[in-house]
């Protein structure tokens, strides 16, 4: 079925088993308490579950290129036994990994940082050093240095970061690069820098040896490389003794969204389309590919000889071995919300999944078999619900899951018809399938009550009931005019041309992107995404930007909320300014301070920072938080059941669904 996803990759010296690459993520694994020893079973997983390639996160090859202090760094012989660990644990399990080689540059959060010019990231308050001849001769050494123990530590190869804004991409253009010596100025200069450290790896390590070079395609910066400076360098880097080129998108600091759920599927895949054929070595194309069918149609197009998937294996460590038993219906998609990866690195956190709790947690989080089944109800099919009834019955109790709906899904029946949220309907795909595998017994269109649930002979009851939105006491909150978020985005009620919304958090923000789009979502078309974001597909200068060119908004749309500052300051954090973005393209008028006065037929009377005025909107949508369904808890508690709160219900303060499951797993974890 995935006939060319799943065909063996000849390299000369070593052949891969399929055509997946686990991509570097940073964990926080390497970081933490038995980071290494955890690292080792989180690796070996994936690689039980056949994918055929992996690479670690970034390793520094010196404390200049750290992230932060003392983060993980491979710089002497005393440092390979922890990397023992992790490369005996894949080995065992049949797998192939390599260790990514990364220097921070101007990036790193720590006062040693350096680059080649001492211009400061606009996302860092460091400003960098400029490295001296001596330096960059000496970093060269270390990137060498550490492939060498990498390979003594028993890695298959090493890949070379070159993307994303870090140091040999500072070194690659023009933006970052204000030298005037030998490693500045022409093009042929400022590429010297991978050149020479892709040559002194080979040199070093020897002809089998895997070296991955990770190329930055597509900057999407300002005064980032042409396209014909990448086709060089990678003609370049290919000479240099690379085995493979990994396609890179985007620096850091780019305005444009390259790994988030708004983004297509496969949605960057064009990039290195381009390049096949200016080569001979493979290419690697990545971003957003997060099923085995994507993957097969990009591989049969030409597109890649290989494709990465990186938080797609935080999500279901056997998404290749489920591509393999055609069983890709019971594969825990990525949605690509980055509210458990990406924000917990950033916050240094220890990453997860918002899918899949036991992603990264793999010696704490386990789902063994019951000695001891039970019967249990759990009430409400939402996320918390939909994981606590799955897993418990995956351990071989008899669980009962209600819904009064006539659907599973909850709230992520709203979320999935957000203009790029179309993802969180995978997340029900897979719970459906889960439910129906593992023989949870699911009553739909389904009330419970106290009398219904202690007559039914359970041993555990689970409320997951969720959220009903929060009503507003302000005068004329009645008015026909009001509506809230579940009645437009779950029963589909209509909203006029001029709206205003009452909460400017995730819900608030969800709301203006729904009704800010008419029609088909960006997200699902690759064209449409790309002219809405700036991105020029024909790249026709350096870094392939283009001004944004979004479709207007049908409606002319109010965002409000009671409290000061910006709009957005408590979304994610490696995804708000995506929102924030979004909204101020499709002109939505932010107000913040605002005092509701009152509503009634002439709209929304406000007063803002003691200035009245009438939004005379067709509709008002209250987007202002929610509050808990748990009436039956007490009750039961009452009664002697051995009950438990999980998701909204225990937590109601804002919608959050990577704590709902959370919850929901460590509970069924220990019934």
């Amino acid at each position: 079925m995935y006939d060319k996803l799943l065909s063996p990759l000849d390299l000369g010296f070593t052949t891969l088993k399929n055509r997946a690459l686990m991509g570097s993520m940073h964990t926080m694994l390497e970081e933490a308490p038995n980071g290494f020893e955890r690292a080792a079973v989180f690796y070996a997983e994936r690689a039980r579950g056949q994918v055929a390639l992996i690479v670690t996160g970034g390793i520094s090859p010196n404390e200049e290129g750290w992230v932060a202090p003392h983060a993980a760094k491979l710089t002497n012989a005393e440092e390979i036994a922890k990397h023992q660990l992790i490369t005996k644990a894949v080995h065992d399990e049949g797998g192939k990994i390599c260790m990514q080689i990364l220097h921070t540059g101007r990036y790193g959060y720590h006062d040693k940082v350096v680059a080649p010019s001492p211009i400061q990231a606009p996302i860092n308050f460091f400003e960098p050093r400029e490295m001296t001849t001596d330096d960059i001769e000496r970093t060269i050494e270390d990137y060498a240095k550490c492939a060498k123990l990498a390979q003594e530590a028993g890695y298959d190869g090493v890949e070379v970061m070159g993307s994303e804004g870090y140091l040999i991409n500072q070194f690659i253009v023009k933006r970052t690069n204000h030298r005037t010596d030998e490693w500045g100025g022409a093009y042929e200069n400022r590429m010297k820098f991978p050149i020479e450290i892709v040559k002194r790896v080979r040199e070093r390590v020897g002809e089998n040896f895997i070296i991955i070079y990770r190329l930055s395609m597509l900057d999407l910066v300002e005064d980032g490389s042409t396209w014909e400076e990448v086709v060089q360098l990678a003609k370049e880097i290919e000479k240099a003794g690379a085995t493979i080129i990994n396609t890179g998108i985007g620096w850091h600091e780019a305005r444009v969204p390259t790994i988030a759920t708004p983004v297509p599927r496969g949605g960057f895949a064009w990039v290195t389309k381009r390049m096949m054929g200016e080569v001979n070595i493979p290419l690697i194309t990545t971003n957003r590919i997060n099923m085995p069918d994507v993957a097969e149609r990009i591989l049969q197009d030409g597109a890649a000889d290989m494709v990465s998937m990186a938080r797609p294996f935080l999500a279901d460590e056997n998404l290749m071995l489920k591509a393999y038993e055609n069983r890709a219906d019971e594969i825990n998609t990525c949605i690509a919300c980055n509210q458990a990866c990406l924000d917990h690195t950033f916050g240094g956190q220890v990453c997860s999944c918002l899918v899949n709790a036991r992603a990264c947690h793999e010696t704490e989080l386990n789902f063994l078999p019951t000695k001891n089944k039970k019967k249990i109800a759990v009430v409400g099919a939402g996320p918390a619900g939909m994981a606590a009834a799955t897993l418990a019955a995956e351990r071989g109790h008899e669980v009962h899951l209600y819904e009064s709906e006539s659907e599973i899904g909850g709230q992520f029946n709203m979320a999935k018809v957000i203009p790029g949220k179309e993802e969180y309907g995978e997340t029900i795909r897979y719970y459906g399938k889960m439910i129906e595998k593992h023989g949870v017994q699911l009553h739909l269109n389904t009330r419970v009550d106290k009398a219904m649930l202690l007559a039914g002979g359970f041993d555990e009851i689970v409320l997951a009931t969720g959220v009903t939105p929060r009503r507003l006491n302000i005068p004329g909150i009645e008015h026909s005019k009001v509506l809230d978020y579940a009645e437009v985005l779950y029963q589909n009620k209509p909203v006029g041309k001029r709206v205003a919304l009452i909460g400017a958090g995730g819900i608030g923000f969800d709301m203006a992107e729904f009704l800010a789009h008419e029609g088909e979502s960006p997200s699902l078309h690759v064209e449409h995404y790309m002219k809405e974001w700036g991105v020029d597909m024909s790249y026709q200068k350096g870094g392939a930007n283009t001004p944004p060119q979004p479709a207007p908004s049908p409606r002319e749309i109010f965002l409000l909320k009671r409290s000061g500052g910006k709009h957005g300051k408590n979304l994610g954090k490696t995804t708000g300014w995506i929102h924030r973005a979004s909204l101020k393209m499709k002109k939505v008028n932010m107000l913040a301070n605002v005092t509701y006065e009152k509503i009634d037929d002439d709209g929304l009377h406000i007063n803002v920072g003691g200035e009245y005025q009438v939004l005379k909107v067709d509709n008002i949508v209250v987007c202002a938080g929610q509050v808990a369904l748990r009436d039956m808890y007490e009750e039961l508690q009452a009664a002697g059941k051995s009950v438990t709160l999980v998701g909204g219900s225990n937590e109601a303060s804002e919608l959050d669904a990577k704590r709902a499951i959370k919850e929901a797993s460590e509970w069924a974890a220990g019934v």
